[in-house]
């Protein structure tokens, strides 16, 4: 067991004797809810999970590196900027690629990067919904400067990791 998955099971186990002592019913209102949210995402999640796995074998771990490089490079981060800024999907799509490309050996200031890019400008998200409802002015405003925040990030980033790795034995 891994600590992100002790935590989650601390997490569930605390709401879910929290949800018991409000209200006895509401543990399995609680999973009722729960297997409606999956219901309406699982789909999703298969995909996602089935696009990073064909990912993975179609574009070799060498040719992916080549790519966004195996240390702290700039072009790296570059190049992850941009594939975030271009791939498609959503956080069902981003984040087993991620977990993917972060397998093969793709260095986290990349891999920041490309999430950053990914979520704070996707050119669908922007077309589909922000523009028509929020019009194009404050789209705009909003997307420059975050056009420019994941190199930033992917360097700060890099940075941050890189501390955390020689402090560790």
């Amino acid at each position: 067991m891994n600590a992100s998955l002790i935590m989650l099971l601390v997490l569930f186990a605390s709401i879910g004797a929290f949800a018991f002592a409000k209200d006895r019913s509401l543990p399995l209102q609680g999973l009722y809810a729960s297997g409606r949210l999956f219901e309406s995402v699982w789909i999703e999640l298969l995909l996602g999970f089935l696009i990073a796995g064909f990912v993975d074998v179609l574009i070799s771990p060498a040719r992916i590196t080549a790519w966004l490089g195996t240390e702290t490079s700039t072009r790296g981060i570059l190049v992850g900027w941009m594939a975030g800024l271009v791939i498609p999907g959503g956080p069902y799509l981003l984040f087993p690629m991620a977990a993917s490309l972060w397998k093969t050996g793709v260095p986290p200031g990349a891999l920041i990067a490309l999430i950053t890019a990914k979520t704070l400008v996707s050119p669908i998200r922007i077309l589909t919904y922000e523009a028509p409802l929020l019009g194009w002015r404050l789209t705009i405003a909003r997307c420059v400067p975050a056009l420019l925040v994941p190199p930033i990030m992917g360097l700060l980033g890099q940075w941050i990791f890189n501390l955390f790795m020689r402090k560790s034995p």
